[in-house]
């Protein structure tokens, strides 16, 4: 098991890290729209409760996946970036989701959550933290 680990660390922390930054963003989301639904739009809510997501992702996914040293504006830079893609297809998918196939905002929410997920794996293992490793100055 120990050696599956090792072989595997970076996928399976991601998994690990990810499945929180999932739960505590969905979570986010339901918390502020719970507060705010009656003063704010649900898609202003969102944009919200992504911000502070991402914030929270980065923290986890440069500490406990991808374990990089220095370069933080940099790499929060380009993380926002794939993050900002993610969040254009929300902002699309969302609205569609709700307006049109009329599912409630929690639950569209709840399944473009999956495709952000499978997007943003490979685009922080290749754009945000890939390339030449960072060194801590």
């Amino acid at each position: 098991m120990k050696l599956f680990y090792r072989q595997h660390q970076e996928k399976i922390n991601y998994l690990l890290v990810g499945g929180w930054n999932t739960v505590f963003g969905y979570f986010i989301f339901v918390l502020l729209y719970y507060l705010l639904v009656h003063r704010l739009h649900y898609m202003l809510i969102f944009i919200i409760s992504n911000i502070i997501s991402i914030s929270n992702a980065y923290v986890g996914y440069k500490t406990f996946v991808f374990k990089t040293k220095g370069n933080y504006l940099r790499e929060y830079i380009r993380f926002y970036m794939v993050y900002s893609t993610a969040l254009i297809i929300n902002l699309g998918l969302l609205p569609l989701a709700v307006e049109f196939i009329h599912l409630s905002p929690i639950s569209a929410q709840g399944i473009i959550m999956v495709v952000n997920v499978i997007f943003s794996y490979f685009g922080h293992k290749y754009f945000s933290f890939g390339g030449k490793k960072a060194t801590s100055t």
